[in-house]
């Protein structure tokens, strides 16, 4: 039952990130961006940038620590590859492993999608260039690679005190990056919305298959 709750909440929130995005395709378009790049929900995007401004250097820092989620992503990778080379089954591998890697591969197919299919573009030039913007793609890899690493941390790591301080680490961690890409004004505000929207759905789905089993 719980599982089935769960699967629910997942799909709705899949759901509610596609409806976010036609919504942002169609409502209060206007070219309010650098080179006259439009942008859905103009008012309160215009608003939001306005009142953060942009701040290049904490840009910069959140875009250098935007790699932390990539190593540790690249840690559970190594863990699924030395149990299957221990162990001569990839079938052999822990389940909660194998379902993170599928996870991480369709984080991937979505990243390189929104690459290719634009919604909007940065509120701002990056070395002089016009960059897509949304989802916001560092949004989506610390939201769904760090809570997930959390899951995997809460039944791997026996001592208490360890655990309880990785986990609230890596939560500081989330909220510092999310917050510092928001204010830094590289994105929309949709953009963020978006992303914790997209990256909340998957998260949900990952803890439903990885709990089939339980």
């Amino acid at each position: 039952m719980k599982t089935k709750r769960n699967f629910s909440m997942a799909v709705c929130l899949i759901l509610s990130f596609i409806l976010w995005t036609v919504l942002i395709s169609f409502i209060d378009v206007k070219p309010i961006g650098p080179q006259e790049s439009c942008v859905g929900f103009a008012i309160l995007n215009g608003f939001f940038h306005n009142l953060t401004g942009v701040n290049m250097t904490l840009y910069t820092i959140t875009d250098w620590l935007g790699l932390v989620p990539v190593f540790v992503a690249l840690m559970f990778a190594f863990l699924g590859l030395a149990q299957w080379i221990k162990r001569k089954n990839i079938l052999k591998v822990d389940y909660s492993i194998l379902t993170l890697g599928g996870f991480y591969l369709l984080v991937i197919a979505l990243y390189i999608l929104f690459e290719n299919v634009v919604i909007n573009y940065r509120p701002t030039l990056i070395n002089g260039y016009l960059e897509v913007s949304y989802p916001s793609s560092t949004t989506l890899l610390v939201l769904t690679v760090m809570p997930t690493a959390i899951m995997q941390i809460k039944t791997r790591i026996k001592n208490k005190i360890c655990r309880k301080t990785l986990c609230v680490s890596i939560a500081l961690f989330i909220g510092f990056m999310v917050i510092g890409r928001l204010v830094s004004g590289v994105h929309w505000v949709t953009d963020i919305i978006g992303g914790a929207l997209l990256s909340a759905g998957l998260v949900t789905l990952y803890y439903s298959v990885v709990n089939i089993k339980k």
